[in-house]
């Protein structure tokens, strides 16, 4: 994750208000990121109701500590089924996006939540505010798929 210093001169004043998902520059991009890591939590999807339901068990390249990847740049090699969202797969990814990512929200239109990050100046943010999964996962490496079931949480908004 980078960092994402309020008024940071590496990018213009709330660029994500004056442009669309499809013009940010990859800096950007990965900087829309709030680094709670939900995204990276196992999902468990309902196949009669497409309900997905977030459990605690996190990816195996996941840091609970630190709430990021352990190897953000190959992390598919590792994970083929990691998704690399983009501009061009957020549509028929935002059904299972958590409800304040940020990603998300500015595909629906929506503003940054006040603790966001490039909002507030600081990445603790996300983790003061109780929205990031920081020190709630199990690690998918511990957990038989069986049992994910057992592990299903609500949502931290």
């Amino acid at each position: 994750m980078i960092d994402k210093k309020k008024n940071d001169p590496k990018f213009a004043y709330k660029f994500w208000e004056k442009k669309s998902l499809n013009n940010l520059n990859a800096l950007e991009w990965e900087a829309l990121c709030d680094g709670c890591g939900k995204c990276c939590l196992n999902k468990i999807e309902d196949e009669e109701s497409g309900e997905v339901f977030l459990t605690r068990i996190a990816c195996r390249l996941f840091n609970d500590k630190d709430c990021l990847c352990t190897d953000y740049t190959n992390r598919q090699d590792f994970v083929p089924e990691c998704i690399k969202l983009t501009p061009n797969t957020i549509k028929q990814n935002a059904y299972w996006l958590p409800s304040t990512c940020a990603y998300k929200l500015l595909y629906e239109n929506k503003p940054l939540p006040d603790w966001h990050p490039l909002l507030t100046g600081n990445t603790e943010s996300v983790h003061r505010s109780g929205i990031s999964i920081q020190g709630a996962t199990v690690s998918e490496k511990s957990v038989n798929e069986n049992d994910w079931e057992n592990h299903i949480i609500l949502e931290p908004t």
